[in-house]
């Protein structure tokens, strides 16, 4: 079974950046079309970044043009490089296959402060 490992989470303030990175134990994780999820403190896991085959991306309204999707094939890792935070950006971030998410990880924790 897939284990997916999100890591680089942190406290920053409004406007700063983070880079989050995505790696997976047990299977190839250039094989597989990649997400990032979002879940907010009270509210459900979303998905808010797609990339398929390295190049295709898509985002989530809430993060166009803040948030970039990557990977790295050689370093078998997906990344999320993060900037302008906002508050509302607080919260855990988890990466799993898209579209059929397997086993949860631990995720990641992102907080940020005005």
């Amino acid at each position: 079974q897939v284990q997916f490992r999100a890591s680089g989470g942190g406290s920053v303030q409004v406007g700063g950046s983070l880079t989050l990175s995505c790696t997976a134990s047990g299977r190839v994780i250039s094989a597989f079309a990649m997400g990032w999820y979002h879940q907010a403190p009270g509210k459900q896991r979303s998905l808010i970044a797609t990339i398929i085959n390295g190049r295709d991306t898509n985002y989530a309204d809430s993060v166009k043009g803040r948030f970039t999707i990557s990977r790295d094939e050689d370093k078998k890792t997906v990344y999320l490089r993060m900037n302008s935070l906002k508050p509302g950006d607080t919260g855990r971030y988890y990466c799993n296959r898209v579209p059929q998410p397997e086993s949860w990880g631990q995720g990641t924790q992102v907080t940020v402060s005005s």
